[in-house]
C-alpha cells in the first residue's frame, strides 16, 4: 500500500479535525499543498497533562447564532464531563498517560438541511480515543426548530409514533432495508453469525439518529437520513453509515404537519456527500 492509500485508508475512522490532517499529510506528499490551508480552528478548547479536547461548529451552525450557542453550551459540558474523569484516571493511574499520553477528545456540529425555513438538521461527531486499539466514533443528530428556538424530535411529522407501532415498525424495516443496500453497493458481505440490526428498535429513540434530507424541491424534505456510528450496525472496520430512506416509503404514516414538508427527490449534493 502506498503512503498516499495508507493515510487515505487511516482517516475513514478520523475525527473532521483528523480528516483535514490526514488530507494535508496527502497533498504534501504529492507536493500540492495550498499555503494557504490552515486547520479549523476549534470554538472550544482546553488541554491539559491528561486531557487534549475541542468542540468544532461548522460555518452553518455559526450562522445561527441562538443554534450556535446552545451546540457550544453542550460541547463545553461534555468536554467538562470528560475532563473530570481524565483527571480522576490521571491522579488514579498516571502511568497511563506517561509520554504526553493525554486522553483525546473531539466533538463536531455540521449542518446537513434546513427545511421550511425552520428545521435544521445537525449531525453531531464525537471522536474519543483513551488508549486500546482503536479510537471511539459516535455520531448523533440533532433536529432544530429555529422559530421555537429549541431541539425537538420527528414526533410532530407522524400520525403515531408509539413503540412498536406501526409507524415505527414501518421505519425501522426501511431503515434496515437501506443499510442492507449501502453494505452490498460497498461489497460488504453481510451473511455473518451476528445479529447487527438487533439494535435498531422500534421506537422513536432507537431506531436511528434521523436527520432531514435537503431535496430537490425548496423548502422540501426528501425523506431522512439514519446516520449509524461504526459498530452500530456492523463490525468497525466497517466504519459509519448513512441511508436514505425516501418519503414515499412513510407516507402513509404522515401528520398534515409532516406532510407539508415533504415532497421531492432527494437533492444531488446529498448523494454526493453520502
Amino acid at each position: 500500500m502506498t503512503k498516499v492509500a495508507m493515510i487515505t485508508s487511516l482517516s475513514s475512522f478520523a475525527s473532521p479535525l483528523q480528516k483535514f490532517s490526514c488530507l494535508m499529510a496527502v497533498l504534501i506528499l504529492a507536493g500540492i499543498a495550498p499555503a494557504i490551508a490552515a486547520e479549523p480552528k476549534p470554538d472550544f478548547a482546553v488541554k491539559t497533562k491528561y486531557i487534549d479536547a475541542s468542540v468544532l461548529l461548522d460555518d452553518g451552525i455559526k450562522s445561527n447564532a441562538t443554534l450556535a450557542a446552545n451546540c457550544l453550551a453542550e460541547g463545553k459540558r461534555w468536554v467538562e464531563h470528560n475532563r473530570a474523569d481524565a483527571a480522576q484516571e490521571f491522579k488514579a493511574s498516571p502511568d497511563l498517560f506517561r509520554e504526553n499520553r493525554a486522553w483525546s477528545f473531539e466533538r463536531s456540529y455540521s449542518r446537513v438541511s434546513q427545511v421550511d425555513g425552520r428545521y435544521v438538521s445537525v449531525v453531531r461527531t464525537d471522536y474519543a480515543y483513551t488508549g486500546g486499539a482503536h479510537p471511539n466514533t459516535d455520531i448523533d443528530t440533532i433536529l432544530w426548530d429555529d422559530s421555537a428556538g429549541k431541539r425537538i424530535s420527528i414526533r410532530p411529522f407522524f400520525k403515531e409514533t408509539a413503540d412498536n407501532g406501526a409507524t415505527m415498525r414501518a421505519l425501522r424495516a426501511a431503515a434496515i432495508a437501506a443499510v442492507k443496500a449501502d453494505k452490498k453497493a460497498r461489497g460488504i458481505d453481510d451473511a455473518g453469525g451476528i445479529d447487527w440490526y438487533k439494535g435498531i428498535e422500534p421506537t422513536l429513540l432507537k431506531v436511528g439518529a434521523v436527520t432531514l434530507a435537503a431535496s430537490t424541491e425548496p423548502g422540501k424534505s426528501a425523506g431522512l437520513e439514519f446516520h449509524y456510528s461504526p459498530y452500530a450496525v456492523g463490525p468497525y472496520v466497517e466504519g459509519s453509515f448513512v441511508v436514505f430512506v425516501p418519503w414515499q416509503t412513510f407516507e402513509p404514516y404522515l401528520s398534515p404537519q409532516g406532510a407539508a414538508i415533504f415532497a421531492g427527490d432527494r437533492a444531488k449534493a446529498a448523494k454526493q456527500d453520502k
